[in-house]
């Protein structure tokens, strides 16, 4: 008996195990909502609401209202979506009723209904393409429009029935899915939104890359290729999470959360990240990507000790002429001390975001009223602030004795330099150490404000009462950045006044002086009415009627001249001119007549005569479905369009097979309906949340009811399904073949020239960045002014986001077809090389801001000239040159010094 229970209890501990492996909390929630939803199909009380077009509510939840990852983005989606539902209902119940208040079948009542459906399909591609939040929304706008307008056109009483049934399914397929993630949320732990789990994943990954970057460059032994290759992994990733946290922000504030914490009180973690990741890109890699500093061994030096010294002995003296051995012997041990005090750091923030954000929901409210409140599971509270007082302030020694320390070193160069009356020859990669050490110093600076940033945290969750935090909304919600400058701590001030008589206009949009002198020139022809008047006492009184009526059509001519040329009409003019010449060449306005045109194209025989054939094979055959298919495949560039069309095919033809399985073993029995639509489901759960096969499960999901729930929905047995299944399957197939055709011969936008372009645009910005850099060289000022860092910080930002669109174009280019090849590996390093020239712009910046002009111009003037050659004539054309590289390599060392002296 024993041995049975135990044989029991170890497979239930394994199918325990396997079901975890293999299913998730939103796989759950998934099955759950196709569950709830074929239930609001088969149950009488409630299918009778949708009609004939109930199982509409299993398309609807997969294609729109699917369950998302966390109860932020759902939320998100049902709103938006219900909004897209409501204007798509709305827009097409008036169309409707203008339609009905002409005769049945009349041409005027079809005429409206294919013009407003053609209007809404225009506006709908364009803000599709305008803004990608709304990609949804305007989707489920043009689905309930193509049902609702191309059926019972010009009849009184469906008017209102037939919108009453689309809002019914678009409203039951969003709240089951919303309601089956809050069950879901209810009996199995799950955080609301990931905001929080990926800044601390992401100072995670911050500390594994700094820990392999200190082994780099300054480990004692010879480096292996594989910690190469692993410290490379870990900046790539570094970098597309940096550029992924403010998205995640934008939707993690679209949340109603009940707790202490809010996720404000963590968002100036993200610009801390992207400045650590900054600093571990131009500053520690230039040691990585060399040799490695042989330097003192880790083992033999304490944090927080001098090197070559023990405790209670004095300090060392310095030594006459610095040496390669006696640099790498000093720098090496001191900067793996501040590394520690750094990893100590990051360690503790990450530890203490995880802490405040998982007990924030579970815990009691405390009831004590001490400074530091304890609960009842312990003094954990007391105890991080105390861990992250301690950290502070060896992270503080730890900093002070580097800094001490490269004082000390430079010092030792300039006295060297005196004694010798020449530059000293060192070693380059004592120079790379010395950066790398510089770089430690920044890092320490920013892990200050994240540890005060956690700090914060703690106090904050000392608040004895909890809140409900209500969803903050921006423009970045719905897919505009909400400023173009983030992630920078130092806000611009306000522009000062300009007090010079020529600057009056300016802007782009405003009206320059050549321009006002052109419009005065239009209506110099009325200086010459003066002298009219004095001719006038000598003409009779026929002559004067003439000359009034000539005088009237000057007056009234001269007025509408004056009308066309003042200066508000002149920047009307030039604003209606630069906006029709926005218009010419933009690619969103393209992507709306495409949507518009196609979706004409595959509707007009539902606008023809009713007794004509064309019409009645549109509604025996349902070609709504043709119609809807090409506005789910027509991507926005050519590529995506190709990667999602075959795979649509392919789950289409599947899922029309399975259909007819499903149909043949369970007739009508609603049961088995339910059963094997919800098993169904399980294989599609898995492609999408598993394997990454949106594109192929999705169709697979949404053939199945039409075919499946058939006989069922409409009560006539007499139908064919397998001839239903070959007429759908063969429908959305012509869909997804006009979607695919429409975008290779209609304006295409292959991935390719995208992505030739964006590098264009980036090494143009890359360039101006750095001419932005060394506007000093000409112009005698210290500092920068503020319009110009912000200017500097728009191009960084915008160099950024071309980064993470070329990496987008590269994979979406795996899918395009063309004659022309695709180097792809070419264009990878492309886009490498792009942001490792960022990164060290953008330390240049730093080091401009910080070192006086006189040491950041007029010493380096030579290295500086040869960069700017190598910048403007070198990196547009060949991203390899070894020439150019050399010369970078000869120039590093004296800019690293300068950067050191300043530092100190």
């Amino acid at each position: 008996m024993t041995s049975t229970t135990f044989m029991t209890l170890s497979i239930i501990a394994k199918g325990r195990t396997l079901l975890k492996r293999f299913s998730s909390k939103r796989s759950l929630a998934r099955l759950l909502s196709t569950f709830l939803c074929c239930l609001a199909v088969v149950v009488p009380p409630f299918s009778r609401i949708g009609g004939n077009n109930a199982f509409l509510v299993l398309s609807l939840k997969e294609m729109v209202f699917s369950v998302q990852e966390n109860l932020a983005q759902q939320l998100e989606f049902t709103i938006l979506n219900i909004m897209g539902a409501l204007i798509g209902v709305g827009l097409s119940t008036l169309a409707k009723y203008i339609a009905s208040l002409y005769p049945e079948n009349s041409v005027n009542g079809r005429a409206t209904c294919a013009v407003f459906l053609i209007i809404i399909s225009f506006f709908a591609g364009f803000i599709k393409s305008r803004l990608p939040r709304l990609q949804l929304s305007t989707r489920i706008s043009c689905f309930v429009s193509v049902w609702l307008l191309t059926a019972n056109i010009g009849i009184p009483s469906q008017v209102l029935i037939d919108s009453g049934r689309f809002l019914w399914i678009a409203l039951t397929a969003a709240v089951l899915c919303l309601v089956s993630l809050i069950i879901v949320m209810v009996f199995i732990r799950w955080a609301t939104t990931n905001f929080e789990q990926e800044v601390a994943t992401t100072f995670a990954l911050l500390h594994q890359s700094l820990s392999l970057a200190l082994t780099l460059s300054f480990s004692p032994g010879p480096t292996s290729i594989t910690d190469r290759e692993d410290y490379r992994a870990l900046h790539q990733q570094l970098l597309t999470i940096c550029i992924k946290l403010n998205e995640s922000y934008s939707q993690a504030a679209f949340e109603f959360r009940v707790g202490r914490l809010s996720l404000r009180s963590i968002r100036p973690l993200v610009g801390i990240i992207e400045h650590l990741r900054r600093e571990l890109a131009w500053g520690m890699s230039l040691a990585t990507d060399l040799e490695s500093i042989k330097s003192g061994s880790r083992r033999g030096s304490r944090p927080g000790s001098r090197p070559g010294s023990r405790p209670g002995s004095r300090p060392p003296s310095r030594p006459g002429t610095p040496t390669q051995s006696s640099l790498t012997h000093a720098i090496g041990p001191q900067a793996l001390s501040l590394g520690d005090a750094l990893l100590s750091a990051m360690k503790c923030v990450e530890s203490t975001i995880l802490l405040v954000f998982q007990r924030s929901s579970a815990l009691p409210p405390p009831s004590d009223a001490t400074p530091i409140i304890m609960d009842k599971r312990g003094h954990w509270i007391a105890a991080q602030l105390q861990a992250i007082h301690e950290v502070d302030e060896s992270l503080v020694a730890a900093r002070d004795q580097a800094r001490e320390l490269l004082r000390m070193i430079f010092g030792d160069f300039h006295m060297a330099e005196r004694v010798a009356q020449n530059k000293v020859h060192t070693h380059k990669e004592s120079y790379h150490g010395s950066l790398a050490t510089i770089a430690l110093l920044q890092m320490a600076q920013e892990m200050r404000h994240a540890l005060r940033v956690a700090e914060n945290l703690l106090l904050l969750y000392n608040e004895p009462h909890s809140r409900i935090w209500l969803p903050r909304l921006s423009l970045s919600w719905l897919g505009v950045p909400p400023r173009p400058l983030i992630a920078e701590d130092v806000a611009p001030p306000p522009p000062m006044p300009d007090s010079s008589a020529n600057s009056v206009f300016e802007g782009e949009t405003c009206v320059s002086r050549s321009e006002r002198k052109q419009g005065v020139a239009e209506q110099r022809f009325a200086l010459g009415r003066m002298r009219s008047i004095e001719l006038e006492e000598q003409l009779g009184e026929g002559e004067k009627a003439k000359r009034r009526l000539s005088d009237l059509v000057t007056y009234t001519s001269t007025f509408f001249m004056w009308l066309w040329s003042n200066d508000t009409t002149l920047q009307l003019r030039i604003r209606l001119w630069s906006f029709h010449r926005s218009l010419k060449g933009s690619s969103h306005l393209r992507h709306a007549l495409k949507n518009a045109v196609g979706v004409a194209l595959l509707t007009f025989p539902a606008f023809m005569p009713a007794e004509s054939h064309g019409h009645q094979w549109w509604q025996s055959v349902r070609g709504q479905w043709m119609t809807i298919s090409y506005l789910w495949v027509l991507e926005t560039n050519t590529g995506a369009t190709w990667r999602t069309g075959y795979l649509r095919i392919l789950g289409t033809i599947l899922g029309a097979t399975y259909a007819y399985v499903i149909w043949a073993i369970c007739r009508t029995n609603p049961y088995g309906l339910v059963v094997m639509v919800t098993a169904a489901d399980v294989p599609i759960t898995w492609l999408i949340t598993r394997m990454s096969l949106g594109p192929l499960a999705v169709p697979l999901s949404i053939t199945l009811p039409p075919i499946a729930f058939a006989q069922y929905t409409t009560g006539d047995l007499s139908i064919s399904v397998i001839r239903l299944a070959i007429l759908r399957a063969l429908l959305i197939g012509i869909g997804i073949i006009a979607a695919l055709l429409m975008n290779s011969l209609v304006f295409p936008r292959h991935c390719r020239v995208l992505f030739l372009s964006d590098t264009s645009r980036a090494l143009a910005l890359l360039s101006n960045l750095y001419l932005t850099l060394s506007h000093e060289m000409f112009q005698a000022k210290h500092s920068f002014a503020c319009d110009e860092r912000r200017k500097m910080l728009k191009m960084e930002l915008g160099i950024r986001n071309s980064v993470y669109r070329l990496s987008a174009f590269i994979v979406t280019m795996n899918s395009e077809f063309g004659l022309l090849p695709k180097p792809l590996r070419h264009y990878r390093s492309v886009v490498t090389v792009i942001q490792k020239v960022l990164d060290l712009l953008t330390g240049l910046r730093k080091i401009r801001e910080n070192i006086p002009r006189k040491e950041a111009v007029s010493d380096v003037f030579r290295e500086r000239h040869v960069m700017r050659l190598y910048h403007v004539v070198c990196l547009p054309t060949r991203f390899s040159n070894s020439r150019a590289s050399a010369s970078i390599s000869s120039v590093s060392p004296t800019c690293v010094r300068i950067l050191g002296e300043s530092h100190i």
